[in-house]
C-alpha cells in the first residue's frame, strides 16, 4: 500500500504480511485522530488484500537509553475536548473492531506501556507477544471515563472476570510476567527479539493454507449458538478447495516416502 503520506504509522509490506509501527514517539504513541484514520486505511488495504498484520510500537534504543513503548493510550489532549456525540461515534472502538475482524490474523508485538486505548488495541489482536518491560492496564476510571473501546468485554474473555475487574475497576497494571501468567501474551522475549518473534509467528501462519486460516478465524469468532452448523458449512467449502487436495496429496506422498 502507499503509506508515503502517513504521519503516525511506519508501514512495511511484503508478500504475506504488513507491519505497521505506531510512530508518535514524542507523545509516547498516543492514539489520536490521525492515527485512527491511518489505521482505517491499513484495514481497507488488508480487507482488499488479506495478509497477516503485525502491530508494534517504538522499539527501545540501547544507544540513547530510550525505552520501548507500544502506546500510552488515547491522546488526552484530544480526548478532553470530546463530548457525548464523539463518544457515540465510537472513534477508537470502530477501528479496533475493524482490526479484530480483518480476514487474516493480527499479531501485536508489545513493549513498554500498552495502556488505555493502547491496551485495547492490543486486545483486538489475535496474538500478543511481549517483553519483560511490558505494562498493560486500563486507567480510564481514574480519568473520569471508562474503557469503552473493547476492554469491558475483550479483556474478560482474555483473562477472566476477576482479573479483568481488577484492571478495569481498580486500576491494576500488569507487568510482563503477569501478562504471561494470565495468558494475555503467549510469550515474553528479549527486546531485540520482539519483532523477529512476531515475524516467526507470521511465518508459521504463512505455512498454513491462507483460505483455511481465513475461514477458521471467521468461524472461531461466530456466536456459540451457530455452532456446529457454521463449522459444517465452512468445512464443506474447504473440502472443495484445490489446496485441500494438493496439501493432502503432498502429505500422503511424504508419508509414503518416509516408509521406503
Amino acid at each position: 500500500m502507499d503509506a508515503s503520506g502517513f504521519a503516525t504509522l511506519v508501514v512495511q509490506e511484503r508478500g504475506d504480511r504488513l507491519h505497521a509501527r505506531l510512530h508518535r514517539p514524542a507523545v509516547r504513541n498516543a492514539i489520536d485522530q490521525a492515527m485512527v484514520d491511518e489505521l482505517h486505511r491499513v484495514c481497507a488495504h488488508l480487507e482488499a488484500h488479506p495478509k497477516v498484520l503485525i502491530l508494534s510500537g517504538t522499539p527501545a534504543d540501547p544507544e540513547s537509553g530510550a525505552k520501548g513503548i507500544f502506546a500510552s493510550g488515547a491522546d488526552i489532549a484530544q480526548l478532553r475536548e470530546r463530548r457525548r456525540d464523539d463518544a457515540l461515534a465510537g472513534i477508537n472502538s470502530g477501528v479496533f473492531d475493524r482490526i479484530a475482524k480483518l480476514p487474516m490474523p493480527v499479531i501485536a508485538a508489545l513493549e513498554g506501556y500498552a495502556l488505555g486505548g493502547g491496551a485495547e488495541l492490543a486486545y483486538a489482536a489475535d496474538f500478543r507477544i511481549g517483553t519483560e518491560s511490558l505494562r498493560v492496564g486500563n486507567p480510564e476510571t481514574g480519568l473520569g471515563i471508562m474503557a469503552a473501546a473493547g476492554a469491558t468485554w475483550r479483556l474478560r474473555e482474555l483473562v477472566g472476570e476477576p482479573l479483568a475487574k481488577e484492571i478495569l475497576l481498580a486500576g491494576k497494571v500488569l507487568k510482563g510476567s503477569e501478562c504471561l501468567a494470565a495468558g494475555l501474551v503467549t510469550e515474553l522475549v528479549a527486546p531485540e527479539d520482539l519483532i523477529p518473534a512476531a515475524h516467526a509467528l507470521a511465518d508459521r501462519i504463512g505455512a498454513q493454507d491462507p483460505l483455511a486460516v481465513r475461514i477458521s478465524k471467521a468461524v472461531f469468532h461466530t456466536p456459540r449458538e451457530v455452532h456446529p452448523l457454521i463449522d459444517t458449512l465452512a468445512q464443506g467449502m474447504l473440502f472443495e478447495s484445490q489446496a485441500k487436495f494438493d496439501r493432502m496429496q503432498a502429505f500422503l506422498e511424504k508419508k509414503k516416502d518416509g516408509k521406503k
